[in-house]
This record gives structure tokens, C-alpha cells and sequence, in this order.
């Protein structure tokens, strides 16, 4: 059976050691009272409630799976799924970092995205039920009318209600300027909407009495393509004046998806035969107002590979120790065994340490981008909250792909030191594996990503988002360019660093003579720009570490991070050079084979 401990030592590092979050949090009204020890005993707890309440329903859960009543339209969750649900609401979690003006705590958001780590390691299906609703309380907290805010936000904040958000049609899933469903304005201010949506996560289930659905829908004036597209807010049952549930809304689960993985979570196909519906933001702009809930999705996203890359390799380390085969090459090492453990080989140390590297590699990039968040909402000058706001922006994309690619990597990689074990489901790595594999898809795929972050983040202003982070690694390597410590960890950072600029500059020329350059460079460029991102975060770790360790401290912990930022650098960043010559291959040897793909 599988185990899981929450990592609380590595994110109190990050967070106290290497960000030093609070005190920033200090300059920022919202969370001035914000201190370490608030944040390590609600990290705790939340451990706490991961490993012990959802966590040891993951296995069960993916063999149950939800089952949909097609008479009533109800879906069935996994047996314990209801009840643990009904524990994270009493406790609750839901209003973590929800805006006290409608019942949250209002706590930083970086100790949501914290807790959330440990929630998808412990049982990812379980955990989209209330991820998504942050997404609509985000989405709506932004551009909902003060109607909407007031009585929707107070539900979703405690988590009596839950939400989505239903953008995908059989049609059309990235491309959403081609979807159908169609908001017919009635006489009231309200609209009827019909349409098919799929793919819809969490999009029915026997949680809570209420479902908010936001749903993408064209008006009948609207203009085609996706400057056509408003969002409304569509709930399960109407909601009267006074807060409490009236009649049935027709919008009904049809039946669900049956998917490699996250099974546990009801992937829904919805019909809305008629809906009402309200208006969220402006006619024909709900892109604008989607993309509040799809970026807090991507980060969602990625964060849940992160959950199951420390989950595998967790797992893997134990059984690697325990498991015996053959001798070492370089001598017995386990004298009173008839083998020794698999954890001597150096192959398996490759795998295990590839798994370790990205886990705190990525827990370094989460944590960092979730700070950003806190300070674009929180940071008591323009200037901050913007730069923040920038940095965020640029960042999203490496968070969803980079992440989930290497969440993919990493939970195959453990499921391989396993041996034959690894696909036997009570080991539970195989369900690690499927789950990890649907990460990068969904939410834009990994390549939309990459189109993203090449196109509109990178090329789209020139560069001036990628330079606002290449001053934060020059800084870095000035400070710490001449001391010979750091050395192994710095001089890599400072070469990638020297040449994205230029890179960049030659995929962008190219790319104004022939747009396919761009995408034929996405994909490999996403992940140069992850490793120099990596880069920075391991050297930053690395230069606390070396500084703790020349003031005496003898905690095995910093050794440990020394060592995992060396193989980091010397086993995985690398690639970067390799996939810079990949993008300077260009585009033809992609386009000019009509003969090859005939």
C-alpha cells in the first residue's frame, strides 16, 4: 500500500529561508499579521487533514470510480469521497484565502496553493471537487456584479456550494471561438441557454445541494469567433432572494467520461436545455472574464503534477530501499543479505533523484509564483503589484506544462523502479502514472502553453517580461558570481541566462518571416525557459543551504539540498543546450514531409 508524508520542512524552507515571505507580508495590509508561526501550524493541520482524510481513499476511490443515474441525472462519488468533503468544509478550508468580505479568512495565497500541494498528492480526483470552485470564486470575485458577488461568493466561500467551469463543446476545446451554445436575452435581464458542454470536471456530484456553473455562450448578435463569446453564470438549482435553492435548473449531467485516470473525479458531459442564466462581465468579452478561472486552472494544474511527482517519489525512495536485487558493481554493500538494495544501483539513483530534483524544483516554482500572486493583490505600491503581475503572467504557462511534463517523467520514472510491480494497482504507482499523464492535457495542453508563452508572453511585448526576470537572475549571479562555493550552481544560471536574450532575439526574426518557426520552437523553448527558471530557484536554495551549513548548522537537510541542486545541474539542466539546437533545426523539417505523412 502507498504512503505519503507532507513535505512541511521543504516548504518551510522555501517560504521562511529562501523567500522569506513574511516579511514582505508585513508591507502589505491584508496580511500584516501574517507571521511563520501561522503559517507552519496551518500547513500542519493541513497536512494533517491530506494524509489522514483523503489520502487513504486515493486507491478505493480510482477503483469505484462515479457512477451517474441516467434516470435522475445524479452522479454517485466514490464511498468516503462525500464524507471527507463534508470534514474540509467543517474545518474550513474552502475560505483559506477567500476575501473576508464574504466569509473568508483571507490568508495569503501562497498557503492555499501550499495546502493544495499536499491535497493532490494525497488523492487528486478527490481534490478538483473544490479546486474548481476557487476558480469561479476567482472568476466571479472579479467580474461578477455586485448581485452576483453577494449571493454567490458566501456560499462558494464556505463551500456549501461548489463550482466549475464549462468552456468545452464536441466541437471545440482549444479553439473556443468555435463553440455553439447559445444565451437567448429574456425580458428580465436574465438569458436562456442551450448547448452541450464536455469534459466538464467536477461538473456534477453529491457534495453540496449547489452547483455554480459558469458557462461560455454566444449571444444571437454576436460577432463570430472568440470576440463573440460571453460567460454566464448558469447555477444547478435557482437561487431565490433570500439565499435559499428553488426550482430545478435545466442543466443536467448526460453522462460521464471514462478516462485513463483521476477517476474518482466525474468528468462530466452537461446539457443545458434552456438554462437561466445570468451575465458575468461584459456582452461578448467573457474570454476576459474566463481567463481569471483558466490561469488559476493552469496554476491548479500544475500544482497537481507537483502533488503526485513528491507522492511517487516518496514511494519509490521507500521501496528502493527495501527491495533487493543483485549485488552492486562496486561491491556488496548489504553483507548480511542474499542481495543488495536497489537503491545502490546507479540507475535507480537517477531515477529517484530525477523525481526528487523536480519536486523541489517545482515546489520552489509554485511557491514563488503563488508569492507573486499575493503580492500583484496585496503590495501596497503600483509598481510591485504590476512587476508581480508581469512576472506572473510569464510564469503561468511554465507552471501548467513545464510542470506536468515533468510530474509525467518523474511518476513514470518511479513507477519503473518499482520493476513489475509498478503496474500492480495496490502498489499504487500505476494510478500515480495515469493520473499524471491526463495533467497535460487538460487546461490547454502542453503545446498551447508553449504558443502562449513563446507568442503572447515572450515575442508578444518584445521581450520585456522575459527581460524583467533575466534582471532578477543577473542579480543573482552578481552577487554571487566570484564566490567559489557557488560556483556548480551559479555558472550554468549565468550561461542560460546570457543566452536566452539572444535566443530569443533569433527565434523572434524568424518568426516574423514564417509564424510556423514559432511553433515549430514552443514546445522546446517552454522548456529552456523552465530550466532557466529552475536554475534560479536551485541556486537560490543552494546559496541558503551553503550559508547555513559555513554558520555551523549541521542539519542533514541543507546537505541534502546541495546535493539534489547538484545532480539538478549536472544531470537535468543540460537539456537546455541540447533543446536549443532542436529549435535552431527550424520549421522545415516539420512541414516539408507531405511525402513522409502521406
Amino acid at each position: 500500500m502507498p504512503q505519503y508524508t507532507p513535505p512541511l520542512r521543504d516548504m518551510q524552507f522555501l517560504l521562511h529561508e529562501v523567500l522569506q515571505v513574511t516579511d514582505a507580508y508585513k508591507a502589505m495590509p491584508a496580511h500584516a499579521e501574517v507571521d511563520a508561526d501561522t503559517m507552519n501550524a496551518v500547513l500542519e493541520e493541513g497536512g494533517k487533514f491530506a494524509a489522514e482524510v483523503t489520502f487513504p481513499l486515493n486507491l478505493s476511490g480510482d477503483e469505484q470510480g462515479c457512477t451517474l443515474d441516467k434516470n435522475s441525472h445524479a452522479v454517485t462519488t466514490p464511498e468516503g469521497f462525500k464524507q471527507a468533503y463534508a470534514h474540509y468544509v467543517e474545518g474550513g478550508w474552502p475560505a483559506l484565502s477567500c476575501d473576508a468580505a464574504y466569509g473568508g479568512q483571507g490568508l495569503p495565497f501562497v498557503l492555499n496553493q501550499c495546502f493544495y500541494e499536499m491535497l493532490n498528492s494525497a488523492n487528486q480526483a478527490w481534490t478538483m471537487y473544490p479546486g474548481l470552485s476557487h476558480g469561479a470564486y476567482e472568476a466571479l470575485h472579479a467580474h461578477g456584479t455586485d448581485e452576483q458577488k453577494k449571493r454567490y461568493l458566501p456560499k462558494l466561500t464556505s463551500g456549501e456550494w461548489t463550482g466549475t467551469m464549462c468552456l468545452t463543446e464536441p466541437h471545440c476545446g482549444t479553439d473556443l471561438g468555435l463553440l455553439r451554445t447559445k444565451a437567448e436575452p429574456l425580458p428580465d435581464g436574465t438569458y436562456r441557454i442551450t448547448g452541450n458542454k464536455i469534459f466538464i470536471s467536477a461538473g456534477e456530484h453529491d457534495f453540496t445541494e449547489n452547483i455554480v456553473h459558469l458557462v461560455l455562450a454566444r449571444l444571437p448578435d454576436a460577432p463570430a469567433g472568440s470576440k463573440g463569446i460571453s460567460l454566464f453564470l448558469v447555477s444547478k438549482f435557482h437561487v431565490k432572494a433570500d439565499g435559499s435553492l428553488g426550482d430545478r435548473n435545466p442543466i443536467y449531467c448526460t453522462g460521464l467520461e471514462h478516462k485513463m485516470g483521476i477517476h474518482g473525479n466525474a468528468t462530466a458531459q452537461l446539457s443545458l436545455d434552456g438554462a437561466i442564466g445570468t451575465l458575468v462581465g461584459q456582452p461578448n468579452k467573457g474570454l476576459q472574464a474566463m481567463f481569471v478561472m483558466m490561469n488559476a486552472a493552469r496554476l491548479g494544474v500544475g500544482n497537481q503534477s507537483l502533488g503526485l511527482t513528491e507522492v511517487a517519489y516518496q514511494n519509490a525512495l521507500v521501496y528502493a530501499k527495501d527491495r533487493l536485487q543483485m549485488r552492486s558493481l562496486s561491491g556488496i554493500k548489504a553483507k548480511d543479505q542474499p542481495a543488495d538494495p536497489i537503491i545502490v544501483h546507479p540507475d535507480v539513483r537517477r531515477m529517484l533523484l530525477t523525481a526528487k530534483a523536480y519536486a523541489e524544483g517545482g515546489r520552489a516554482l509554485l511557491i514563488y509564483s503563488a508569492f507573486l500572486v499575493d503580492q500583484e493583490l496585496s503590495a501596497a505600491d503600483e509598481k510591485t503589484r504590476q512587476d508581480a503581475g508581469e512576472l506572473v503572467a510569464l510564469l503561468t504557462p511554465i507552471v501548467k506544462a513545464f510542470l506536468t511534463d515533468n510530474g509525467w517523467q518523474a511518476t513514470t520514472l518511479c513507477q519503473q523502479v518499482y520493476g513489475g510491480h509498478g503496474y500492480i494497482h495496490e502498489w499504487g504507482m500505476e494510478q500515480f502514472v495515469r493520473d499524471a499523464r491526463i495533467n497535460m492535457i487538460y487546461e490547454g495542453t502542453n503545446a498551447v502553453q508553449a504558443l502562449d508563452l513563446l507568442g503572447r508572453k515572450v515575442l508578444g511585448n518584445n521581450g520585456a517580461s522575459l527581460k524583467k526576470f533575466g534582471k532578477l537572475v543577473a542579480a543573482l549571479v552578481e552577487q554571487e558570481g566570484v564566490n567559489e562555493d557557488m560556483a556548480e550552481f551559479i555558472n550554468p544560471v549565468a550561461w542560460l541566462g546570457d543566452q536566452m536574450t539572444k535566443f530569443t532575439t533569433e527565434v523572434g526574426f524568424k518568426g516574423s518571416q514564417n509564424g510556423d518557426e514559432v511553433g515549430a520552437a514552443a514546445v522546446d523553448y517552454l522548456r529552456i525557459a523552465g530550466h532557466l527558471v529552475f536554475g534560479y530557484l536551485f541556486a537560490r536554495m543552494a546559496q541558503v543551504a551553503l550559508r547555513e551549513i559555513a554558520n555551523g548548522n549541521d542539519d542533514p537537510f541543507y546537505r541534502a539540498k546541495l546535493q539534489t541542486a547538484r545532480f539538478y545541474f549536472a544531470k537535468l539542466f543540460p537539456e537546455a543546450g541540447t533543446l536549443m539546437r532542436t529549435v535552431r533545426a527550424g520549421s522545415r523539417v516539420l512541414m516539408d514531409t507531405d511525402a513522409a505523412l502521406a
